[in-house]
């Protein structure tokens, strides 16, 4: 065993770098409370936005509503809802016209380069779990997954027995924007991606 002191834990330091006074910030309460809400994927209940903020939770519920106010004042094209025992933003209902819009216009909009890799993995190796997917890239595709799944390109196909994990494949939709009749002709890129054993090999070294 080596001799050398293990090094210190940075739990002071990354306290120190994390720290603030709620005060500080020119919106205030309020300004704190948006800037949480811009980045969540699901409602925030009001304690433990009051929590992470540290105040009072009867200052945050009049910061959320002050912003909700504010909102509807400024006629701006979202405002706060409290839905499922938490807070989240969300856009106002005289909008759903054009985003719908946007939203089924972005079906046609291609896919990064990223997404069409994950594709193509979950293309040749299906069914295949998350997990899988991302031992041959190498990067979390959690998000990737997300928006293959938005738009059709695949689906769920059970679980995997050993680990319960979903697996994943193609759907026929796949098949018709890539003018196949069935997988069998998809071009012969399955050699060059790791067996499922190999698969199973990384997944297991990532985990030790």
């Amino acid at each position: 065993m080596s001799d050398q002191p293990a090094p210190a834990e940075p739990t002071e330091a990354v306290e120190e770098q994390l720290a603030f006074d709620v005060a500080d910030f020119p919106g205030g309460i309020s300004g704190a409370v948006e800037a949480v809400l811009m980045v969540v994927d699901e409602p925030v209940p009001t304690m433990a936005l009051a929590s992470v903020l540290e105040q009072p939770v009867a200052d945050v519920e009049a910061a959320l509503a002050t912003l909700e106010a504010g909102y509807a004042e400024q006629h701006r094209g979202f405002t706060l809802r409290q839905v499922g025992g938490g807070w989240r933003m969300y856009s106002r209902h005289e909008y759903a016209p054009v985003v719908e819009k946007f939203v089924l216009d972005g079906q046609q909009a291609r896919l990064t380069q990223a997404s069409l890799e994950t594709l193509a993995v979950i293309a040749y190796r299906q069914p295949v779990s998350r997990s899988r997917v991302a031992a041959v890239r190498g990067v979390n595709v959690d998000g990737v997954i997300r928006t293959l799944l938005t738009r059709g390109l695949i689906q769920e196909m059970g679980h995997d027995e050993e680990s319960t994990a979903i697996l994943y494949g193609t759907t026929s939709y796949f098949l018709e924007r890539l003018g196949l009749q069935s997988l069998d002709d998809l071009p012969a890129l399955a050699p060059y991606l790791p067996e499922v054993d190999v698969l199973d090999e990384i997944a297991e070294g990532g985990r030790g």
